[in-house]
């Protein structure tokens, strides 16, 4: 009787060892093993130039479909791109006779309607990328029916070349220049179920122009008369111009939330000192007004060091409690790839900073053109990215 017992203790015992395992594995395990991200924005940038990805229903939808099985969860697709639109525009149509991108892959479909719809149902944010801004092909149709939308250098010259491309930059300070831009922003807010709409440097003036005949008698009919300064970096004068861009801004933003209160208007530029004095672009002042409500800046550096150092300026600081601020990282161009261990560097860096999160210029490169073959790269990018998150709330910062 008494081994009876003992015996029934033993088997009590191991049974309540069990069910207290089974207890700490199946209610347990899930908090202890499986946190919630914090949230993170985790965006690529998508253009149609050195990419084929835009060009096909089936490349957006391999597109999509291998971001999110990377737990991304934005894109920024081109919408203005080279003097078109990718998505039918009565606007183009009407102001310079092309209602969207007329290559072979691009005509005939409406690439934005694809790219929200299906970028939706996989649950991306999708931020429409006003890419060209205020810059165009200089042979462009958009540049030659409006050669009194153009601006010049002191010398009258037009084109500044990016790369080999020629361009030429509508003036940010023309009535007319500012109504078509207002037009494209409006149709685009209008018409498509999207969750923001991002401009970058383009968004600007290089400071060598705005000597042209209707800037200059602006500003002489501001100041008694008086020519602008010659030197383009003169302070006042840079003052000035930028000033102009920002009562444009301010502008888009009221006009946008009119129509979409909740339509989140993204920036993507450069660092604050080279921005204002070289591209007129003053965007400090854009997020202390609350004219911008995200910023993903770009820091397109190769180095680890220089990097950091953009991280930590103090508009940077400042402007990361007010908004989402994330980092614009470079995964690479067509003849200058990155190495992921130096896009794993960066990105863990800006975590480090405590920012907001990523988004990678461009979706082509971040798989081709490296030493490291794609799958090794996305491979990496799985690591970086191991579990889904949730965008930072433009509403959440102070």
């Amino acid at each position: 009787m008494l081994n009876g017992f003992k015996q029934m203790r033993i088997i009590y015992s191991v049974l309540t060892l069990i069910f207290s395992f089974l207890f700490a594995f199946v209610i347990l395990k899930p908090t202890l093993t499986l946190p919630t991200p914090s949230p993170e924005i985790r965006g690529v940038w998508i253009t149609n130039i050195d990419s084929e990805v835009l060009f096909s229903q089936r490349g957006v939808t391999d597109a999509i479909n291998r971001l999110k099985n990377l737990n991304f969860n934005t894109i920024y697709p081109t919408v203005w791109q080279g003097g078109y639109t990718l998505y039918p525009s009565a606007v183009a149509q009407q102001y310079f006779g092309h209602s969207i991108d007329p290559t072979p892959g691009l005509k005939g479909r409406d690439v934005l309607q694809e790219l929200v719809k299906q970028g939706h149902q996989k649950g991306l944010t999708v931020i429409p990328w006003f890419e060209f801004g205020f810059m165009a092909p200089a042979s462009s149709n958009l540049a030659k029916q409006h050669p009194d939308w153009l601006t010049r250098r002191l010398d009258g010259t037009l084109i500044k070349k990016e790369g080999n491309d020629e361009r030429v930059w509508l003036n940010p300070f023309h009535p007319e220049v500012q109504q078509f831009i207002l037009d494209l922003i409006v149709e685009i807010v209008t018409n498509y179920n999207i969750d923001g709409i991002q401009f970058d440097d383009h968004f600007g003036l290089p400071s060598e122009f705005g000597y042209d005949q209707y800037t200059v008698s602006l500003y002489q009919a501001e100041h008694q008369g008086k020519l602008p300064s010659e030197d383009f970096y003169e302070t006042y004068w840079v003052r000035w111009r930028a000033d102009k861009i920002n009562q444009f801004v301010k502008r888009v933003f009221e006009t946008v939330k009119a129509i979409d209160q909740e339509c989140i208007i993204s920036l993507s530029p450069n660092p604050l000192h080279f921005a204002l004095p070289a591209y007129l672009q003053d965007w400090f002042t854009w997020e202390r007004k609350g004219w911008i409500e995200e910023i993903v800046l770009q820091v397109y550096r190769p180095d680890l060091e220089r990097f950091t150092t953009e991280l930590e300026r103090t508009e940077v600081e400042l402007a990361k409690d007010h908004i989402p601020f994330a980092i614009g990282i470079l995964s690479g161009l067509k003849n200058r790839s990155t190495p992921m261990n130096m896009i794993e560097k960066q990105v863990k860096e800006t975590r480090n900073n405590e920012l907001a999160g990523v988004s990678f210029f461009f979706y082509e490169s971040l798989w081709n053109w490296a030493e490291e073959s794609p799958r090794e790269r996305q491979n990496k990018l799985q690591r970086l990215f191991p579990n889904s998150a949730l965008r930072p709330s433009v509403y959440g910062a102070s």
